[in-house]
C-alpha cells in the first residue's frame, strides 16, 4: 500500500491529469491516471502540484526587525546598513532565534521549504552566526536552511574581518560570502573576491557573493568573480547575487561580460522586490529600477534565480515569505511577459533556485523527495498572476500545512454568483 497518492494534478511542465505515488517519503511513480491502494488519496481537482519554493538569497538574522532601532527613512541601501550597524550592539541571540523561527513558520505556510540565508560575520562575537546555526538545527526536519558567512561591513575594511569569517566557517557555516562593492576601493573589492574565493577553494566550500549591488556601472566585481571561479576550478559552485550595476552598464561591455559569466558556470540571483526598491534612489527621472539583466543572462545560458532577500528589516519594510510575490515582481520588472518568460519566472523560484542551492532529491520525478505543494491554480502563469493559495504543503510525504480552497460568493441584482479568478476557459459554469 502506498503512503500517499495524489491524483488528477496539473504539473508545471504542462502535463495534466497526472498522479504522483509516494512511499517512504519518496516519489515512486508519476503517471496519468494511477490507481492503487494508499493510506491517503488526495484528488488535486486539476490544480497545480509544484515542487517547493526555494529562496536562494535571504537575510534571516535581520528579518522581522523593522523599526529597530529606527526606520530607514531614505530607503537606501547605505542607510539600511547604517541602521543594521546601530542595531547589532543590542542584539540578543534569543530575539534573533525567535524572529527567525517565526519567519520559518511563514515560509512553510507559503510552501517555501529551502532558504539560503546570509549571516553577518562582521561582529567578532559571531552572535548572529551562533543564533542561526541553532535555528538551522531546529528547522532541519521541515526546511533546508543553508548559511552563508557574510562580512556585511566588508571583509577587508573590518578589523578582524577575515578571521571572523573563517571562525564562522569553522563553526559550521556552509558557504563563503562577500561584499566587494562595499570595500574602501575598487582594488580592495577585487582583492576581497580573490581572497574569499581562495578560502572557499582551500576549504572545499561554495561561494555566494553580494556583487555590484549599486547603480555604478563601473562596479564590475562580477567580472572578477567569474575570472577567479575559472582560475581556481570552482565552476558550478559559485553564485553572484544582485549584480544590479549591470542594469546601468553599456551594452558593449555587457556583450563581453555575459559570455564570461556563462563560461565560468557562475549563477546569478536577482532579488526583484529589493533591487527595485533600493536602486535608483539618487535618480530623478528617468529613474532606473536597478534589477540585473535577467532575460539577457538567461539567453546567454546563465542560470538565474530570484531571491526574497529581505522581510521587514532595515532595508525593506514589506515581505511575507511569498516567493510567488517575488516571481510576480520579477516578471514585471524584467518584462518577461511571453509564455516562456512567465514559465522562466516560475522556475526562478523553484527549479532554477534549487539548482543554485544544489538541492538533492528536488523535483517531481520518481526517486525525488516527496516534497511538494498543491496550489489553487491550473498552471505556473496562473499561480504567479493570483499569488495562488497554498492548499497543501508536504515535506517528504508528511503534510506540513493546509489552507481551505478560497471561494468568493456574491449577489448581483438579486442573482447569486460564485466568483472564480481562474482562467475563464477552465472556469466551472
Amino acid at each position: 500500500m502506498l503512503d500517499l497518492l495524489i491524483t488528477n494534478a496539473s504539473l508545471p511542465d504542462g502535463r495534466t491529469g497526472m498522479s504522483v505515488a509516494v512511499q517512504n517519503g519518496r516519489i515512486t511513480e508519476v503517471a496519468p491516471g494511477l490507481s492503487a491502494p494508499a493510506a491517503e488519496t488526495v484528488d488535486a481537482a486539476g490544480y497545480l502540484l509544484s515542487p517547493p519554493f526555494c529562496d536562494p538569497h535571504f537575510h534571516m538574522d535581520a528579518c522581522l526587525s523593522y523599526g529597530l532601532p529606527r526606520v530607514n527613512e531614505s530607503g537606501t541601501l547605505l542607510e539600511g546598513i547604517a541602521v543594521w550597524g546601530e542595531l547589532k550592539p543590542t542584539l540578543k541571540a534569543e530575539a534573533i532565534i525567535e524572529r527567525a523561527l517565526t519567519y520559518c513558520d511563514w515560509a512553510v505556510a507559503k510552501g517555501l521549504l529551502a532558504i539560503r540565508s546570509h549571516v553577518d560575520t562582521s561582529d567578532a562575537s559571531l552572535l548572529a552566526v551562533d543564533a542561526l546555526l541553532e535555528v538551522k538545527k531546529r528547522v532541519a526536519t521541515y526546511i533546508d536552511l543553508q548559511l552563508v558567512a557574510f562580512p556585511q561591513d566588508g571583509v577587508l575594511r573590518t578589523p578582524g574581518g577575515v578571521e571572523n569569517l573563517k571562525r564562522a566557517l569553522d563553526k559550521g557555516v556552509d558557504i563563503v560570502g562577500g561584499i566587494p562593492h562595499f570595500e574602501r576601493t575598487m582594488a580592495e573589492g577585487a582583492a576581497s573576491v580573490k581572497l574569499l574565493c581562495e578560502i572557499a577553494a582551500e576549504r572545499g566550500k561554495p561561494v555566494d557573493m553580494h556583487c555590484d549591488e549599486t547603480d555604478d556601472p563601473m562596479s564590475r566585481h562580477i567580472e572578477t568573480l567569474a575570472f577567479e571561479t575559472q582560475r581556481l576550478g570552482l565552476q558550478g559552485r559559485v553564485n553572484g547575487s544582485h549584480c544590479t550595476s549591470m542594469h546601468s552598464m553599456d551594452n558593449y561591455y555587457v556583450s563581453k561580460l555575459l559570455p564570461l559569466i556563462a563560461e565560468s558556470g557562475v549563477s546569478i540571483v536577482a532579488n526583484p522586490l529589493i533591487n527595485i526598491t533600493l536602486q535608483g534612489r539618487h535618480d530623478t527621472y528617468p529613474k532606473r529600477r536597478g534589477m540585473t539583466r535577467v532575460p539577457e543572462l538567461m539567453a546567454a545560458g546563465v542560470n538565474v534565480a530570484f531571491g526574497h532577500d529581505c522581510a521587514m528589516d532595515p532595508w525593506y519594510g514589506m515581505g511575507s515569505g511569498d516567493m510567488l510575490e517575488v516571481a510576480h515582481m520579477g516578471l514585471h520588472v524584467a518584462q518577461m511577459t511571453s509564455q516562456a518568460g512567465i514559465q522562466a519566472c516560475f522556475d526562478a523560484v523553484t527549479t532554477r533556485a534549487a539548482q543554485v542551492m544544489h538541492l538533492q532529491g528536488y523535483g517531481l520525478e520518481p526517486g525525488c523527495d516527496a516534497s511538494f505543494l498543491l496550489l489553487q491554480a491550473r498552471d505556473a502563469g496562473e499561480a504567479i498572476r493570483l499569488r495562488a493559495n497554498r492548499l497543501k504543503v508536504w515535506r517528504t510525504g508528511r503534510l506540513l500545512a493546509s489552507t481551505a480552497e478560497v471561494k468568493t460568493s456574491l449577489v448581483v441584482d438579486g442573482r447569486p454568483a460564485q466568483v472564480s479568478f481562474l482562467h475563464p476557459g477552465i472556469r466551472e459554469p
